[in-house]
């Protein structure tokens, strides 16, 4: 039976993908800093999909995470087959005013982690020529974030390596996916501050419908997913817009907190 491993999978869209894969036949790991609530979602997951669920506690902030999880993944000989790459948050506010370590932490989780955590387990994929990546980016990634202006950053990053990745991996039978939600309804509006943005609160989608259109783009093997037709035309329009202006547009609506 195939396995997937998904971090920040606590709450939210991680929590609807682990149990995604779980109703598709795979065990999972799930993987994010609250243990009561991973035993929750893990009991659940074998309760109603008969599927083994692992718990592992980490957080990704750390700069030694990734590797105590692989060593944890070593002890417990768990083979992972699909990594879902979905920890990550933001902050809203001046790059100058924000704390330093916040942003940061921010890049550990939302770069660094994903990179290297997509580094450990990918040889093993390659070689056993099944399974593959799933990265939840951000329709974030398509232009830049005044006033949220790191996180939007590490949202580009995870769409140009999930891309450059589906190249190099071509003809090995690996899928490999970015998944990239617009306003969803989880914690990380309250989390990021964003949800005292109108913008964001009017116009989420809920965390099982994200979840389900990415299980189901990466089982077809898309390259990039964008649930929600108000979703795809913001990112196809910003194509057509210069940006200069759509950076202008930004900082406007995430100005309004101010």
């Amino acid at each position: 039976m195939p396995t997937t491993l998904v971090t920040g999978a606590s709450s939210g869209i991680g929590w609807e993908l682990a149990k995604q894969f779980a109703r598709g036949g795979n065990d999972v790991v799930v993987v994010a800093r609250s243990e009561g609530k991973l035993n929750e979602l893990a009991e659940q997951i074998r309760r109603e999909h008969h599927v083994d669920a692992n718990v592992i506690v980490s957080d990704l902030s750390k700069p030694d995470a990734v590797d105590a999880l692989c060593d944890q993944l070593r002890e417990r000989e768990i083979r992972v087959d699909t990594l879902v790459n979905n920890a990550g948050f933001g902050a809203l506010g001046k790059f100058a005013e924000l704390s330093a370590d916040r942003q940061t932490d921010m890049l550990m989780v939302n770069v660094v982690a994903l990179t290297r955590l997509a580094r450990q387990l990918l040889p093993g994929m390659i070689e056993r020529k099944r399974g593959g990546i799933l990265n939840v980016g951000s329709i974030a990634a398509h232009q830049a974030g005044p006033n949220m202006s790191v996180y939007y950053a590490s949202k580009a990053y995870v769409l140009s390596l999930t891309e450059g990745l589906r190249e190099e991996l071509s003809g090995t039978g690996l899928h490999v996916t970015c998944l990239e939600p617009g306003p969803t309804e989880t914690g990380f509006g309250d989390d990021s501050g964003m949800g005292r943005l109108k913008s964001f609160s009017t116009q989420a989608m809920s965390a099982a419908a994200v979840a389900e259109a990415g299980y189901e783009g990466y089982v077809n093997n898309e390259d990039v997913v964008i649930p929600g037709w108000k979703n795809r035309l913001l990112v196809t329009s910003t194509g057509f817009i210069p940006r200069s202006l759509t950076r202008k547009v930004v900082a406007k609506m995430q100005g309004a907190y101010e």
